[in-house]
């Protein structure tokens, strides 16, 4: 269940707040192959199952920019804004890959709203995605997402 702001007084009072968790998602073998052929990444730590299996991690892992980009599947299931003329992904401040992802294994985005500030006509959040791995120990991928809302009152 997303946070959801619609002004920019939610938007300041949020600052702060803890988002919550989302719903586990399951990383597949399909999903990182998809991803190695989007990105030309064909590794064998990530889509040869056979070799990796004697390899550091013991089985194919995620890719780490993959990690990261499943942060823009959670953000909107953390945090939603609502009566925008306008809202855009500005980028990120900071970017870590504690743990790797195993294929198999499931992930899930955990927010805080870290930061917001007034750029312009416009209204900043910076909220920290947290991927953790069920039954891990470290995250799989920290990072620090910069998004930018103009509403329409």
């Amino acid at each position: 269940m997303s946070f959801v702001i619609s002004s920019t007084d939610e938007l300041v009072a949020a600052e702060g707040r803890d988002l919550g968790a989302t719903d586990w998602v399951e990383v597949t073998q399909e999903r990182v192959n998809r991803f190695a052929d989007a990105t030309d990444d064909h590794q064998w730590i990530h889509v040869d199952p056979e070799r990796a299996k004697d390899g550091p991690f013991g089985a194919c892992v995620a890719h780490g920019y993959l990690t990261l980009a499943l942060a823009n599947l959670f953000l909107p299931q953390l945090i939603r804004a609502e009566n925008l003329k306008m809202g855009v992904n500005v980028g990120c401040e900071r970017v870590r890959f504690p743990a790797p992802v195993k294929v198999g294994a499931r992930i899930r985005g955990r927010g805080e709203v870290l930061k917001v500030e007034r750029i312009r006509d416009a209204m900043q959040s910076t909220v920290r995605v947290t991927i953790e791995i069920e039954g891990g120990e470290r995250p799989a991928c920290v990072v620090d997402t910069i998004s930018r809302y103009t509403f329409a009152d």
